[in-house]
């Protein structure tokens, strides 16, 4: 028995598994977010010593320990208490623990289990929307990544390579192998026009204004987007991230006094432009006058059933 008769046997088993999987996976999903900046950051200042060495303007960079996404472990940042496996289930121990460090009681931020909570719901809905096989794995993988996109660029603004370049690899691998999401000549050429069409306007507004509006990270998660739904859902992703990202740009300057000056992250509107378009993507291209059909159906999400 293969891992597609599971779903259609017991469907509702399949998806429960999927959440508790994406659940473990949100836990780790906020060491990846919290951890992965600190890394580049690191990773940049002792190249940067290095150079300095090499030139003779600065002494060899010392040896630091190790640290990743396995090592050191988790620990509050208050009081050093290291995390217990017990402490580190995901939801449970937080709702456990009251919101609080079982040593210092220094709150511990919502947006932990919120993670867990998210990428759960995620992971069990592409589950159900798309079964338990290659395809629906593959799109619980999209999502757990558009998770850590998200709040990386929210902390940081920034969208790391290690990320957005694997998301798009992984479309194009899918695409490859199964169509089930656009066939490969409009995965290939999505990636190209969702890099390109941004890095355009990049340099238009920087040509006009003299100004960055956006980064680089932005072109290759609109390229990965391109290289998972094709080159025909890129209007349709620009247009939801730019409305919503305008409205709540907006929001932020009128009712919370953002600068004007501030850069806002794009990333998390891309991302959820890419959610939508996985689950919701024939409904979206229909209203758009541009045909509908369902993602997964083994045709490519872009086979037209009308209009």
């Amino acid at each position: 028995m293969g891992i597609e008769d599971i779903y259609w046997i017991t469907p509702e088993f399949s998806v429960a598994v999927a959440g508790i999987v994406g659940l473990l996976v949100g836990s780790f999903l906020n060491v990846v977010i919290h951890r992965l900046p600190l890394m580049m950051q690191r990773q940049w200042e002792d190249e940067m010593q290095a150079m300095m060495a090499e030139a003779g303007q600065h002494d060899a960079p010392a040896s630091r320990e190790p640290f990743n996404l396995m090592v050191p472990r988790s620990r509050c940042p208050h009081c050093g208490h290291q995390i217990t496996a017990l402490e580190n289930v995901p939801v449970l121990s937080w709702l456990c623990l009251r919101g609080k460090c079982r040593q210092c009681r220094t709150p511990i931020p919502v947006r932990y289990p919120a993670v867990e909570l998210l990428t759960g719901v995620l992971t069990a809905a592409s589950v159900w929307h798309l079964g338990f096989g290659i395809t629906g794995i593959a799109a619980a993988l999209f999502c757990c990544v558009l998770v850590a996109l998200t709040f990386i660029d929210l902390d940081t603004q920034l969208l790391p390579d290690s990320l957005t370049l694997p998301l798009l690899w992984g479309g194009l691998l899918l695409n490859l192998t199964s169509g089930a999401m656009a066939p490969l000549s409009d995965a290939v050429i999505g990636a190209m026009a969702g890099y390109l069409s941004l890095w355009s306007v990049y340099w238009l507004f920087r040509l006009l204004t003299g100004r960055e509006g956006m980064g680089y990270g932005d072109f290759k998660l609109l390229a990965a987007l391109g290289a998972w739904f094709g080159w025909q859902a890129l209007p349709a992703i620009i247009l939801m991230s730019s409305v919503i990202g305008a409205v709540v740009g907006v929001s932020l300057i009128v009712f919370r006094n953002h600068g004007r000056q501030q850069p806002i992250p794009f990333g998390p509107y891309l991302a959820g432009a890419g959610l939508a378009m996985l689950f919701f993507g024939g409904q979206v291209m229909a209203l758009m006058g541009m045909g509908s059909a369902r993602i997964g159906d083994g045709h490519g999400w872009m086979t037209a059933t009308g209009g």
